[in-house]
């Protein structure tokens, strides 16, 4: 790679839109949090996932020790600041960290507790490194419908006070999005702005049922490059895409074989971004993966400036911070 785009790239400001809370403890909060005592090589073979894994299935298997880690409002406070403080040191200015708050209900903390708790931990790393920060609340796939409407009633006393969105995250093969009209359909009506995650798994119509439910965005968005018609819809209505390419291929939603569609995306004018997914469990960073996409796809230092201006538009940060966030590049 050049040297120069390298280092443009290492010092430029970042926005990370699509970051789990729950893939991407640092190894010192994880052997805190959980009280272990193993080193850091071998707290990351249980929390990284292989390069190439079968599918998004395995890929979901590296979360169940980091889950046991917020089992508490102190503990959930401490997670977010890891996050976001690990993240700002990388010259992210700007982290949406999504989490699905059912995962850590239990008889010490409720929706509320949880929903406080993680804003906390935003407003303490905000203090300390002046990076701004908001929660996505992610609904599960394998959750029934009153949990997962208990996520969104839940986090509509916090809306624009900490929380900027709802997510629906989980093994999209097993569980698409159609059977989630409910949701989408309370969540309009609430006002509450939404992404889903949508085509990690090769399912075009999961796309398009985002586009059709009202979705701000899509995760991820890989299958979308298979329908250009809709690819031309997609630009009209200013849909979101999310890319994480790291993970896309430790899932198999893109193989070696393929052409990552970050390039046609652009071409078409598509608001495409680039975001880490999970920091820990796909051993990344924003600048590794955007070193990534230069090397797989030609991008250049014109894409970079452009992608983080997308992310300025799709984010669901305020206008205050969106004009921060403009004036820093």
């Amino acid at each position: 790679m050049n040297n120069g785009l390298l280092q443009f790239i290492k010092s430029m400001p970042k926005i990370d839109l699509h970051c789990h809370l729950d893939g991407s403890f640092s190894t010192d909060f994880v052997r805190k949090a959980a009280g272990l005592f193993d080193s850091d090589s071998e707290l990351l073979s249980r929390l990284q996932a292989p390069d190439i894994c079968s599918g998004l299935s395995e890929y979901l298997e590296r979360f169940d020790l980091p889950i046991s880690c917020i089992q508490t409002p102190e503990n959930i406070t401490a997670g977010v600041y890891d996050v976001v403080k690990n993240a700002s040191a990388e010259g992210v200015r700007y982290i949406e960290i999504r989490f699905a708050p059912t995962c850590s209900v239990n008889e010490v903390q409720g929706y509320s507790d949880i929903y406080e708790a993680a804003i906390k931990g935003c407003e303490l790393a905000k203090q300390d490194t002046g990076c701004d920060s908001a929660i996505i609340v992610c609904a599960m796939r394998h959750h029934g419908e009153e949990e997962n409407l208990a996520v969104l009633n839940s986090a509509m006393d916090f809306l624009h006070h900490g929380v900027c969105a709802l997510d629906l995250a989980g093994d999209e093969a097993a569980f698409p999005n159609k059977e989630f009209k409910y949701l989408f359909d309370k969540a309009r009506s609430y006002n509450m702005p939404f992404t889903i995650h949508s085509g990690e798994c090769h399912s075009v119509d999961n796309v398009r049922f985002a586009l059709e439910a009202g979705a701000s965005r899509v995760g991820h968005g890989i299958a979308l490059s298979k329908d250009p018609l809709l690819m031309t819809e997609c630009k009209r209505k200013r849909l979101g895409l999310e890319l994480c390419p790291i993970s896309n291929y430790q899932t198999r939603a893109v193989t070696e074989n393929e052409i990552y569609p970050l390039r046609a995306f652009l071409d078409a004018g598509l608001p495409a971004t680039i975001n880490t997914d999970n920091r820990t469990v796909s051993n990344t960073s924003l600048v590794r993966e955007l070193n990534f996409v230069v090397e797989k796809c030609g991008i250049t230092e014109n894409d970079i400036v452009q992608m983080y201006k997308n992310s300025i538009e799709i984010s669901f940060a305020n206008d205050n911070i969106k004009h921060k966030l403009s004036a820093l590049l």
